[in-house]
């Protein structure tokens, strides 16, 4: 190829401004299939995007300081300004973009995935779906559960197995081994894509997911337990307005009762396993248990006598709700232990124990009095997920739950509104989330370098950037007809309207 002309450009550095001499050549050999295509030197690449002022060292920083440090983008556009770079505060949102779209093709390409996979010689699955707003897309995303890699994150307007499917044959092409196992939730559209994407796969369902579902009758049944106990409770504020002001022991201990009554009070649980209403009940009764010791030591005084009184009356009055609740969440934490397998037993026993125990809670259900019903959908639910439920004893590595990539969807909530201050999610969450999940959860392990950014494929930037634009447009649609809709219709009637010229 020969040199055939010069091109100059100016860059913005966080050194200062640079400007480049780029040489141009071109083919000169006419039966070439490349013949006088322009050809740019390579290292342009590894300084700056095409048709951008601002070298990729300033978007590395741009988005070191938003994902890592979780600066805010005036907080970033000082710093800039600080670091003499001449920058508009809009420029660094769109910087923050390309950061987000070029380390996410980097880190999905398909050679770099499998080299990353090759060394470990198989992969497992993880599938799941975030949707912040309710009716738009949703983000849905398969990460490799023994090296943490996301794989794929792409958003859909829809979570049909059709959908789905096309994903999980996507990326098990992708990255060049085989797949020994998924992990998800009991959601049938996955179940479905699942069989259909990758027939014959063990498919293992979330047994955290399993025990929120089945349980949660029970859990019900314990919250309005606990509701109905704090109702009997009340009063504990006038107990402690008896002792304010008042610096003598025994108005100490007053204050030291009343909040340990506050502390339980206040204490919930999480579904499916902690039972919020049983661990209230247990706590006040240790509290009776040691007022009914104070009157042993020197007299029991007017203050605490009355709380005393305040919390046999909530116990006595809820007495009849616990043996059921009681009775009920034993089955459910025995279906937990034998499902966590501390001893390491196999599929086919642990399979055996938990029919069993399925079967007992069925012939003595009755036994649960009202919560009778809810013993028979505990049943009806493990009858759905149990043929998924005991993959992950026979397939080493396959987990039980899919709380890992439920927690780095939390994550990234948690990082976005540090970032933004945002409480809600925001709209960039999925309308380009398939970039900014990847982006964030790799900057915060180790920020990537102008160098990293450059290496990304130029050909699989511009097809995200036009996918993400096509998103970001349909979004642009809503927005104004939320804004006029009357104004929105009447576009839209003209051009439809609107003659056209005969072809």
């Amino acid at each position: 190829m020969r040199l055939r002309y010069e091109n100059r450009r100016t860059l913005v550095t966080l050194s200062g401004l640079v400007r480049l001499r780029l040489k141009i050549r071109r083919c000169e050999h006419e039966g070439c299939a490349r013949y006088r295509l322009a050809y740019r030197p390579e290292a342009e690449g590894a300084l700056a995007l095409p048709q951008h002022e601002f070298g990729l060292d300033v978007v590395a920083m741009v988005g070191g300081l938003r994902h890592r440090d979780h600066r805010s983008v005036p907080e970033i556009h000082a710093a800039l300004r600080g670091r003499g770079v001449e920058i508009a505060e809009r420029s660094v949102t769109n910087l923050l973009d390309r950061y987000d779209e070029l380390l996410a093709t980097s880190l999905t390409d398909t050679r770099r995935l499998r080299r990353v996979l090759a060394r470990q010689g198989r992969a497992i699955l993880a599938l799941d779906g975030m949707q912040p707003d309710v009716g738009h897309e949703v983000l849905w995303v398969v990460r490799e559960c023994l090296s943490g890699e996301v794989l794929l994150a792409r958003s859909l307007l829809s979570g049909t197995a059709e959908d789905l499917a096309p994903l999980l044959a996507e990326v098990a092409e992708a990255i060049g081994v085989p797949v020994e196992g998924v992990i998800s939730d009991g959601q049938t559209s996955i179940r479905r894509a699942v069989a259909k994407a990758l027939p014959g796969v063990p498919h293992q369902l979330c047994q955290f997911h399993f025990l929120r579902e089945a349980a949660n009758p029970v859990y019900e049944a314990d919250r309005h337990a606990k509701k109905e106990l704090k109702k009997g409770v009340r009063g504990v504020r006038r107990i402690e307005r008896s002792a304010e002001g008042r610096e003598d022991a025994g108005s100490e201990v007053v204050r030291g009762y009343c909040a340990a009554v506050r502390s339980a009070i206040t204490d919930d649980g999480r579904t499916p396993l902690a039972a919020p209403g049983l661990k209230l009940k247990g706590r006040l009764e240790a509290v009776a248990d040691s007022l009914d010791r104070v009157p042993g030591k020197g007299g029991s005084p007017a203050p605490l006598a009355r709380l005393r009184q305040l919390i046999g009356r909530g116990l006595e009055g809820t007495a009849p709700f616990w043996p059921e609740v009681e009775r009920a969440y034993a089955w459910v934490h025995a279906a937990a232990r034998i499902l966590g397998n501390r001893g390491d037993e196999s599929a086919a026993r642990v399979r055996r124990r938990f029919d069993g125990l399925l079967g007992a809670m069925l012939r003595h259900r009755q036994r649960a009095g009202v919560l009778a019903p809810a013993i028979e959908h505990f049943a009806k639910v493990a009858r759905s997920y149990r043929p998924g439920l005991f993959h992950c004893y026979a397939v080493p590595g396959l987990p039980r739950t899919n709380n890992d990539l439920e927690q780095l969807f939390g994550s990234q909530r948690y990082h976005e509104r540090r970032a933004t201050g945002r409480k809600a999610a925001s709209p960039a969450a999925v309308l380009r989330g398939e970039v900014r999940l990847i982006a964030a959860t790799v900057t915060r392990q180790r920020p990537p370098t102008a160098r990293d950014l450059g290496r990304a494929s130029r050909k699989r930037w511009g097809e995200l950037r036009q996918r993400l634009e096509q998103r970001r447009h349909a979004r642009t649609l809503r927005t104004r007809f939320r804004r006029d809709p009357q104004a929105y219709l009447a576009q839209l009637e003209q051009t439809a309207c609107q003659p056209t010229l005969p072809a």
